[in-house]
């Protein structure tokens, strides 16, 4: 099944406003994001390509992302930054007969500190499969694959 530019556009739609809630600090969109039976990881590259299940971060349901924005908010103490989020245009790798998409993207995420200079956070890619629902297309699973093996020891907000 091939996309047409309409729903290529809403694609690329999805991954802008999903960064820019990122960015904004808007904690409680990001959930809203996905479906509630959702998959969000975050695993190092050389995990995902020997097939090696560790991940930093490993989430099984939209439940358990504001579980997490929860944390965030209230119980994890951290120096406070800003996050940029650079996105490259989504490749659509295969769309189902269900209207499901699997697509993948490149990604940088900048990191500012207060009164510091900006540096590069983490940069890797998503695999992504996306599923249309009354309210527009959502995640159904969201597979960040950052490329280093060292991360900070602060990944507190989300990818």
């Amino acid at each position: 099944m091939t996309m047409d530019p309409r729903n290529y556009f809403e694609l690329t739609q999805l991954y802008g406003d999903y960064a820019l809630a990122l960015d904004a600090a808007d904690w409680d969109a990001w959930p809203e994001f996905f479906i509630d039976a959702c998959v969000y990881k975050l695993q190092p590259r050389e995990n995902h390509e020997r097939g090696f299940p560790l991940a930093t971060l490993a989430f099984d349901s939209k439940g358990m992302l504001k579980d997490r924005v929860y944390g965030i908010r209230e119980t994890l103490f951290h120096d406070p930054y800003y996050q940029r989020h650079v996105v490259g245009v989504p490749v659509v790798r295969r769309v189902d007969a269900d209207g499901r998409i699997h697509s993948e993207a490149n990604y940088s995420v900048f990191r500012t500190r207060l009164s510091k200079e900006s540096t590069v956070f983490n940069v890797g890619r998503t695999i992504d499969e996306v599923v249309p629902t009354p309210h527009g297309l959502k995640f159904a699973s969201r597979l960040v694959i950052y490329d280093s093996e060292m991360i900070p020891n602060s990944l507190i907000y989300p990818i």
